[in-house]
Formats: C-alpha cells, sequence, structure tokens
C-alpha cells in the first residue's frame, strides 16, 4: 500500500454578509469561540453582483472577512461550514436569515469556499458541504467561470492576498506544523 501524504494546515477564514455592522460583533463573538481568535478584519465592501439574497435578507447588503489565527486541517472546513450554518440559524429573525456566513480555507495555491448549495462543477466534500475553487496564480486571484460572482470581479483581491500573506508568514514561521481541529457540533 502506498503512503499517503498528510495535508498541509490551511488558513481558515469566514466572509460575513449582512444588511449592517449592527450584528457584527456578536457574530465576531460566536466565530471566535467556535474558530479562535482573529488575526484579521475587513473593512466591508458592497454586495451588489447578485440579488439572491435580498428575498430573505433585504436590500444593501455587505461583505466582511474575518482571518483566524490557528491554521486548520482541510477536512475540518465541512464542520467550519456546519458551525456557521447553526450560527445562522440562532440569529434568525423569524424564518429571515439575517447573515449569511461562509467558511473558507486558503493555502498558497488556492481558495476552497464551503457551501450547501450545490452546482455540477462544485466538489461534494461530505454532509451536504460542497468545494467552489479559486485558484492563486500568475500574482493574482483567479476564480473558475462558474465560481461566485463576488470573487469573480476583483473586489476582494487585496484583503485576500493579505489573509494569504499572513498566512505564508505562519508557515514560515512554523506555526502551521500545529494543527487544529474544530470541536464537533
Amino acid at each position: 500500500m502506498a503512503e499517503t501524504c498528510p495535508a498541509e494546515p490551511v488558513q481558515l477564514f469566514v466572509g460575513v454578509l449582512a444588511r449592517s455592522e449592527f450584528l457584527l460583533p456578536e457574530v465576531r463573538e460566536r466565530l471566535v469561540e467556535s474558530f479562535g481568535p482573529t488575526d484579521l478584519e475587513s473593512s466591508s465592501f458592497p454586495f451588489d453582483v447578485t440579488s439572491y439574497y435580498e428575498a430573505e435578507m433585504g436590500p444593501g447588503l455587505r461583505r466582511w472577512f474575518l482571518s483566524f489565527e490557528t491554521l486548520i486541517s482541510p477536512d475540518d472546513i465541512v464542520q467550519a461550514k456546519l458551525t456557521t450554518n447553526r450560527i445562522e440559524h440562532e440569529l434568525r429573525e423569524g424564518d429571515r436569515r439575517r447573515i449569511n456566513l461562509d467558511p473558507g480555507y486558503m493555502d498558497i495555491y488556492k481558495i476552497v469556499l464551503a457551501s450547501a448549495k450545490f452546482q455540477g462543477p462544485k466538489v461534494h466534500l461530505g454532509k451536504g458541504i460542497y468545494a467552489d475553487l479559486t485558484r492563486y496564480y500568475n500574482k493574482g486571484w483567479r476564480s473558475y467561470p462558474w465560481g461566485f460572482a463576488d470573487f469573480k470581479d476583483g473586489r476582494y483581491d487585496e484583503i485576500l492576498t493579505e489573509i494569504r500573506r499572513l498566512y505564508k508568514k505562519k508557515r514560515r514561521m512554523g506555526e502551521g506544523a500545529l494543527r487544529h481541529s474544530l470541536p464537533p457540533l
């Protein structure tokens, strides 16, 4: 039997989608309880590339990113998405979500965004969670044609590159050797 190569630790981050900053302190607190301290928190970006969430969450949506200090195993992304789904549910107002949380991980070469929505090109990771890929190529982020529209237009490139810089620094300093497994639900 051939030996397997263990996966390298990856950088966990979460994209937060909401109408206002009002819920951010509570969302941040819950994410820190689940994933540990943050090492980067972005300012907000307009989320105006689709009206998909407007019926449920209303107009004028914004996106923020939080990156976490502790590196995880790529296997943990399924648990991260299940955890963020639970947080979304707990913060609902009636039958409507007030936030949408999109966890992802980054390594040197790519971003893997976790999604509970199936589309043909997405890869099933387990427990109803799918992966959508964005690659780092030629000093920039490149989404595939079926990728999320807001990731394709370049608006997040600067913050994603900063998260990547922090990740590379952790790996150089040896922090990446310690893995962090997410607690089960």
